[in-house]
């Protein structure tokens, strides 16, 4: 494990394998390095791998209040450590923190490769409800990590209450207590993104490098449609769709997303 700080002296820690050009990878909700450790190792056969713990998660630290600004300095650390230019890869709403990372520093950040960022931008998919961030710190706040875990998964992930009733009983639940507190983290980034709108046509515009935006073919439609709105909306982008992955495929099917990578990131 190796650290580094970010300018409000959070201390970041992330493992870095592999040689040449270098990764940042950046974690979905409520995940900590470890998720993405197997897309790490294939991807160290071509690269510098840098997998880190976001603030408040893992072997980080975190410091408040907490910004979405203070995660894009986190990212510009991690970064400047490794010689000041990357590409970044994120997955879920890591892929949204990533695209306001390559917005903000968009002379650092050479390509960017987006997994399946959950924007609502159309009737295919229920808005997210106004009150949803109020509802989870709420919870939080009273010390009821469960309640909160229940409300992002069953109203942000639409997971249905049996299976939330089965996670509960599974090893994982006590791991994602953990790092519940950071469950309004994600929001922020997710910001207004979710609500059935259409995509700002100017809110990437510096995001001008080359990004390669990928939807799982047996992911649900606002996957798909979100997909296609980001890549309209940024200034060079494509959207390809992965046959027969779905919103997990990061962590399951590694060797796919892997490959995808690869190919995009040592392309012209």
């Amino acid at each position: 494990m190796n650290t580094v700080h970010s300018k409000d002296g959070t201390k970041i820690a992330f493992d870095q394998i592999g040689n040449g050009p270098v990764i940042i990878n950046v974690d979905s909700a409520l995940a900590d390095r470890t998720i993405c450790a197997k897309l790490a190792a294939l991807l160290a056969k071509d690269f510098t791998v840098i997998n880190y713990d976001r603030r408040g998660r893992g072997d980080s630290t975190d410091t408040q209040p907490y910004a979405v600004e203070r995660e894009i300095e986190d990212i510009e650390a991690l970064i400047d450590n490794v010689g000041g230019s990357a590409f970044i890869f994120g997955s879920s709403s890591g892929a949204v923190l990533a695209l306001e990372a390559a917005n903000k520093l968009a002379s650092k950040v050479k390509k960017q490769a987006l997994y399946e960022p959950p924007f609502i931008v159309d009737n295919t998919r229920a808005p997210l409800p106004d009150d949803l961030l109020e509802r989870i710190t709420t919870a939080l706040a009273t010390g009821k990590r469960s309640d909160a875990l229940k409300l992002f998964f069953s109203i942000a992930m639409g997971i249905p209450g049996f299976f939330i009733f089965i996670m509960r009983l599974m090893p994982s639940w006590s791991k994602s207590k953990a790092v519940a507190h950071t469950l309004p983290y994600d929001l922020a980034v997710m910001s207004d993104t979710q609500q059935g709108k259409p995509l700002s046509k100017s809110r990437w515009a510096a995001a001008s490098m080359p990004t390669l935006v990928l939807t799982g073919g047996k992911s649900e439609p606002f996957f798909h449609k979100a997909g296609d709105a980001l890549a309209e909306v940024l200034p060079n982008a494509k959207h390809k769709i992965l046959k027969d992955q779905d919103h997990g495929s990061a962590v399951m099917s590694p060797a796919v997303i892997a490959s995808e990578m690869t190919q995009f990131f040592k392309g012209e």
